[in-house]
């Protein structure tokens, strides 16, 4: 029992490291998609997938699997085979990974299967905008994710047009790029608006605390 024990501890500094590593190269990785740095973003995404392929990143509620990020980046650097088969291995993870879903549509348009490409990619921005309502309605005090419904009217007019064939192809492409961005960004919106809600309820918790302190001590 003492030998596992002390195996223990001298092991789990050491995954805690390498949990910190992965998660640093991780927002590397992610900062750089966010700067339009398709490549090197894909530098750390893939060190990230070598790694741990099971790593998830969730930020309120929401969920990417790593190969939901290599694949985009892939994607994003004309590597439509490998993303292809990146983001297919995403979803085999995680049926429900929005992002992947919505890339896959992308990359099966751009290399020329479009109807199934369009068939994804409209299934993906219904699930999208399925989980933006989902997220106001069950929690309508705290409207975290698009609260001017931007997004989600932005969809709702994309889905029309798919509906009654009345878009182009690079037309569709570019949209489901816009999108893709948008929700991408809307987690740092969201998590930012959620910090600066803590902190004014915080600041306003303590005023409160305080007002009562000198009331009572006069």
């Amino acid at each position: 029992m003492k030998i596992r024990l002390i195996a223990f501890l001298l092991v789990w500094p050491l995954v805690g490291c390498t949990a910190l590593r992965v998660g640093g190269q991780f927002q590397s990785g992610r900062q750089a998609l966010l700067r339009n740095e398709p490549e090197q973003a894909l530098a750390y995404f893939l060190e990230v997938a070598n790694k741990d392929p099971d790593y998830v990143f969730q930020s309120m509620y929401f969920r990417e699997g790593i190969w939901t990020y290599v694949g985009r980046t892939q994607y994003a650097s004309g590597q439509l085979k490998e993303a292809r088969a990146s983001l297919e291995r995403a979803l085999a993870q995680d049926p429900n990974d929005h992002m992947a879903r919505l890339y896959l549509g992308l990359t099966l348009m751009r290399s020329d299967d479009h109807e199934l490409g369009l068939k994804e990619l409209a299934n993906a921005m219904r699930d999208l905008h399925d989980w933006l309502e989902y997220m106001e309605r069950t929690r309508p005090l705290q409207a975290y994710w698009d609260p001017g419904r931007e997004i989600r009217g932005a969809i709702e007019k994309e889905l029309e047009r798919i509906k009654a064939r009345d878009i182009a192809r690079e037309e569709l492409i570019a949209d489901g790029e816009w999108l893709g961005k948008q929700m991408e960004e809307e987690v740092d919106r969201a998590r930012r608006d959620e910090r600066r809600q803590w902190e004014n309820d915080f600041h306003d918790r303590r005023g409160r605390s305080l007002g009562i302190g000198f009331g009572l001590g006069f």
